[in-house]
């Protein structure tokens, strides 16, 4: 099988990554599991954020870099089938980006992780975000090692995600329900999509968000901290 044409474009902190092409869940899952204890054992917390093109995903990262930058040490991994424009707004705001560029692959594979985690450096990270390609459908299937999966819906696609999309809900820790600033000119209900959501994962956390209007925010970027002391105070303990 000829392999996935990549993108020439070398532009500054770009990672082009090879696919996997053999049993490719079961060799996801064995770099994944990698991953994870390097994670563990480098003290990392490693967030998974996911969701449809145009949910909002960079501008709330954007939000998170600007509220809590100089209250952690983090970096964030960008992944897209083109460009680093992501990427780009991130560093933007004062924060380590590195994108990820797939060459067309509609997720983010562990292996890719993997390769993107080589060029940056770990030294001192307490945070590290991915930004997964947008899309419901494979990302959902792809554990890249992370220590939790967040979702995000926005108003203004559609509250019926849940249920047509229920791998993506059933395999997150949290929902966040993006852009809710524009609730009022959209035929979308929160009661409906946290409804549905729970019915899939009656454990999902659910927070209501919007990046450009400051709803959510904190809430989000605490949630973020106590992740991160939880998982130093964990290896604190298991080292006595």
């Amino acid at each position: 099988m000829d392999k996935v044409q990549k993108s020439t474009k070398a532009a500054r902190g770009t990672v082009t990554c090879d696919n996997t092409t053999m049993h490719l869940l079961k060799a996801n899952d064995f770099v994944a599991e990698s991953i994870r204890k390097r994670m563990t054992a480098q003290n990392i917390m490693l967030i998974n954020i996911t969701s449809s093109a145009g949910s909002g995903k960079t501008t709330l990262l954007q939000e998170t870099a600007r509220r809590i930058g100089d209250k952690v040490n983090m970096k964030i991994l960008v992944g897209d089938l083109e460009t680093e424009r992501d990427a780009d707004r991130l560093r933007d705001v004062g924060v380590d980006a590195l994108q990820i560029v797939t060459g067309g692959i509609c997720h983010l594979e562990a292996q890719m992780v993997w390769q993107a985690m080589e060029s940056l450096d770990l030294e001192g990270v307490e945070l590290l975000i991915i930004e997964n390609v947008g899309n419901l459908v494979c990302p959902a299937s792809f554990d890249l090692g992370e220590d939790y999966r967040v979702t995000l819906i926005a108003t203004t696609e559609g509250d019926d995600k849940p249920k047509k999309y229920p791998r993506m809900f059933l395999t997150s820790e949290m929902m966040l329900v993006s852009k809710v600033d524009l609730l009022e000119y959209l035929p979308f209900s929160v009661d409906a999509v946290v409804a549905d959501a729970r019915d899939v994962n009656p454990d999902i956390k659910v927070l209501e968000v919007s990046s450009t209007k400051d709803v959510g925010i904190d809430e989000w970027c605490n949630w973020l901290l106590e992740k991160v002391k939880e998982k130093q105070e964990a290896k604190q303990e298991a080292a006595v």
